[in-house]
């Protein structure tokens, strides 16, 4: 059988990854593909940079066009980062006949629509394991292992950089600023890292997954997203003596008919499994209604685990179910969608950690205020804190645990905290994964 011929555009870190795992493991995959894989084109920019990897002759290119007028090439690795022009490159792949694997997740959740009507029209197929978890393969268990299943609920670890952080933070007993500069010293964050850190990345990797498994469109506009930048130590400190650690969950779940969704550091039960997730790692609940609960974990980026998720789309593309399964997918279809849950009316228990001038009344006034929202307390819990000589009264944390309430009752009482001048800086509150 004739060679699978493959173009790269994009040769950063993933795509040097892809082209060392098609160089140098050709036979392997020729065993587990049927065909032997064959890398025709590279697309750069810059063709005097010094590159990590040497590439057979006429391979590097700074020349896109020459892969899309090319018929030869069947199939091409899209890995431009953004949406521009990576849009307007994938959409002129596929008219000319080509299959696509990608890792861009920005792009899919932004263009996915129009990309994904173009690819069926055209009859070719959108692959895309490494958009959502890396070296994880979600996409597959979703649309192929739990096939037979209704997903009932998703709450996953999506970003690996904000777990570092976290988890790093707590066990060693350091600020987020401080543990964000090593992250970037060890390439786990980004020189900017909002992305990382303001639930963005975790929200398109959410929305994508949520789609694949419920068979519903949905927007990151859509729904609520917050992210660890505004956590301090004390607040992981705090959740850990109340038995929780605290991860940047991204959920989806399925009640009576809607869609709850939402991106945003919760407290999780230490001897839950998501809870124990360390370093850069990534993990992903599913529940399904045949199979129950199901894990999966492992690295969700970096460049040799997100290779592997591409090569992985290759040889799907080369056996031909990715061609077959693509038509079936439950992603940017026609079907109507589910409605969301209002994030006012999500009902969970919530932590509040407040800092709080250290007088009589301070405590009443803010279990009035809850009180006057129909919140209940389940738990008030003031840690010890040295005293301090100076002029007025100390300021000192307070935390609160509430039994369950809805977010539009907590939006109402915030309201009324922000006239409490007896409150210090603004307060942090975080939902409890029940």
């Amino acid at each position: 059988m004739s060679p699978l011929k493959v173009a790269i555009i994009g040769l950063g870190t993933v795509g040097t990854g892809v082209a060392r795992i098609l160089t140098e493991h050709s036979d392997r995959l020729a065993n587990r593909g049927g065909r032997r894989f064959e890398l025709v084109r590279a697309v750069v920019r810059n063709l005097d940079k010094d590159r990590s990897i040497t590439l057979s002759e006429g391979v590097l290119t700074d020349d896109v066009e020459s892969v899309i007028a090319d018929d030869s090439i069947e199939v091409a690795v899209q890995l431009v980062g953004g949406t521009d022009p990576a849009c307007q490159i994938m959409r002129r792949l596929l008219e000319s006949g080509k299959h696509v694997v990608t890792a861009n997740k920005a792009l899919l959740c932004e263009h996915g629509a129009e990309l994904f009507a173009l690819a069926r029209e055209r009859n070719r197929c959108i692959a895309f394991e490494a958009a959502v978890a890396g070296g994880v393969p979600i996409v597959a268990a979703v649309g192929q292992a739990l096939a037979g299943n209704q997903i009932t609920s998703i709450n996953a670890i999506l970003n690996g950089t904000s777990n570092f952080i976290l988890a790093k933070m707590l066990d060693a007993g350091r600020c987020y600023e401080d543990v964000l500069r090593e992250a970037q010293e060890l390439g786990y964050a980004e020189a900017d890292p909002s992305m990382d850190v303001d639930g963005t990345d975790a929200a398109q990797k959410l929305t994508i997954l949520t789609q694949l498994a419920f068979g519903t469109p949905v927007s990151l506009d859509q729904f609520p997203r917050q992210g660890i930048d505004t956590l301090e130590l004390e607040d992981l400190k705090y959740a850990h003596e109340l038995g929780y650690a605290v991860k940047l969950l991204a959920t989806s779940r399925l009640l009576e008919g809607r869609l709850e969704m939402h991106v945003q550091p919760t407290l999780v039960r230490r001897d839950e499994p998501l809870a124990r997730v360390g370093a850069a790692l990534n993990m992903i609940e599913l529940v399904g209604d045949a199979v129950g609960p199901t894990w999966f974990s492992g690295a969700g980026a970096g460049q040799m685990p997100t290779a592997s998720a591409v090569v992985a789309d290759l040889i799907d593309i080369a056996v031909g179910r990715a061609p077959l399964t693509f038509p079936q997918l439950d992603l940017w279809g026609d079907r109507p969608p589910i409605p969301l849950q209002p994030a006012e009316e999500i009902r969970r228990r919530y932590f509040l950690r407040f800092h709080v001038e250290d007088r009589p009344h301070v405590v009443a006034d803010i279990a009035d205020i809850l009180g006057r929202q129909g919140i209940s307390l389940a738990t008030l819990f003031q840690p010890e804190v040295p005293e301090t000589a100076g002029n007025g009264p100390a300021v000192v944390p307070f935390v609160v645990m509430t039994h369950q309430s809805t977010e539009g009752q907590l939006r109402a009482a915030d309201e009324e905290f922000a006239q409490l001048s007896a409150i210090h800086s603004p307060y942090i509150r975080m939902p409890v994964a029940d």
